[in-house]
C-alpha cells in the first residue's frame, strides 16, 4: 500500500500516526498492511510486539510515520514496564492516534487509557477490527458504545487481515496530517536496522513453535551480523531465564533449535532479499526481564 495516489493539497504534510490498543486486536497486522511491509511480527500470542516500531509511508507531498506499539497490559516485571513506556510515549508525541479494538474485546477494558485519550486534543481514529468475525448488528452496537466512551473519535470498521476499509482510513489520515516537512528521507521505510529485524524474526519463530511461558522468558540477541557480497552471516543467541528452558529450546538432539533456525533463516532471506547463513546459540540469562543493564542491551531502555 505504499504506491498511493498523491494528496491533492500542494503543501507538504507529515506527522506521527501512533497505533495503540490492547493485546491481540490486530495492531501489527494493521500497521504492516498500511505500510505495505511486514515490519512487525504477528502471532496469536499476546505481547508479541515488545518494541515501538516505525513504518514510514512517503509520497511527493506527504510522509506518514506510523508507529506500532506493544499491547496495553498491567506490568508484572521491568520489561513490561518498559513496554508500557513505549505506549505512553506514543500517546504523548502523536499527531494522530489510531486506537485499535476488535469485535471481541469489551470496550471498557483498560478504561484508564480511554480516559487518557479523552484528555488529549489531537485527532483519534478508532478502528473496530476483525469485522469479518461478527454481524452488522453487533458491529453497530459496538460502534455506539465506543462513540459514547470516546466522543471525539472517528470510528472506522475494518479488517486489517482482509485489508477491508484501509483505503478510507489512509485517506482520513492524509486529511488530518498537519503541514510540515518530512522527518525521514523519502526512501526510508523504518527506523530499525537489519539486526533488529533478524532478532525479531527469531523471536517470532519461538512464539510460534514453543508453548506456555517459554516465549515470554526468551529474548534474541544478534552477536555478529556480517554482510558479504552474496549473503548475510549472522550469529544469534537465544537468551532464556532458566536452565530447564534452555533444554526445551534446544530439544532432543537439537531438533527444536534446528527447526527454529531453519524457519528463521528462510524468513530472513525473504525479508532481506539475500542468502543468509544463520548460527543459533542458547544461553541462560537469569532475570533478564528485571535487569536494567540487560534491558538496555536489548533496546528496551535508552542508554
Amino acid at each position: 500500500m505504499t504506491n498511493r495516489s498523491q494528496h491533492t493539497d500542494r503543501s507538504h504534510r507529515s506527522g506521527f500516526v501512533n497505533i495503540i490498543g490492547n493485546p491481540n486486536v490486530g495492531k501489527s497486522t494493521l500497521m504492516n498492511a498500511l505500510v505495505g511491509e511486514n515490519l512487525s511480527i504477528i502471532t496469536a500470542k499476546s505481547q508479541t510486539t515488545r518494541h515501538r516500531i516505525l513504518g514510514i509511508v512517503s509520497g511527493n507531498d506527504f510522509q506518514i510515520v506510523y508507529s506500532d506499539t506493544p499491547g496495553i497490559i498491567k506490568p508484572a516485571y521491568r520489561l513490561q514496564s518498559s513496554m508500557m513506556k513505549f505506549v505512553n510515549t506514543a500517546i504523548g508525541d502523536a499527531d494522530i492516534i489510531i486506537y485499535v479494538t476488535d469485535v471481541i474485546e469489551k470496550p471498557d477494558k483498560n478504561i484508564e487509557y480511554i480516559e487518557k485519550l479523552n484528555n488529549i486534543e489531537i485527532p483519534i481514529i478508532l478502528i473496530i477490527n476483525k469485522i469479518d468475525l461478527t454481524t452488522q448488528q453487533i458491529l453497530n452496537d459496538l460502534a455506539e458504545q465506543w462513540q459514547k466512551l470516546l466522543p471525539s473519535a472517528l470510528i472506522y470498521p475494518a479488517s486489517a487481515l482482509e485489508k477491508f476499509n484501509l483505503d478510507n482510513i489512509f485517506s482520513k489520515v492524509l486529511e488530518l496530517l498537519p503541514e510540515g516537512e518530512a522527518y525521514y528521507a523519502k526512501d526510508e521505510l523504518t527506523d530499525k536496522n537489519l539486526r533488529f529485524f533478524a532478532s525479531e524474526i527469531i523471536r517470532e519463530k519461538i512464539l510460534l513453535y514453543y508453548q506456555k511461558e517459554i516465549p515470554y522468558c526468551v529474548e534474541a540477541g544478534i552477536e555478529n551480523f556480517i554482510e558479504d557480497k552474496n549473503m548475510y552471516s549472522i550469529e544469534a543467541v537465544i537468551y532464556v531465564a532458566r536452565e530447564s528452558q534452555k533444554g526445551i529450546i534446544i530439544g532432543q538432539g537439537g531438533k527444536s533449535l534446528k527447526r527454529t533456525g531453519t524457519a528463521a533463516r528462510k524468513d530472513m532471506e525473504k525479508f532481506f532479499g539475500k542468502k543468509v547463513f544463520l548460527k543459533l546459540f542458547v544461553k541462560v540469562n537469569p532475570d533478564w526481564r528485571d535487569n536494567e543493564q540487560q534491558l538496555k542491551k536489548f533496546g528496551y531502555i535508552d542508554n
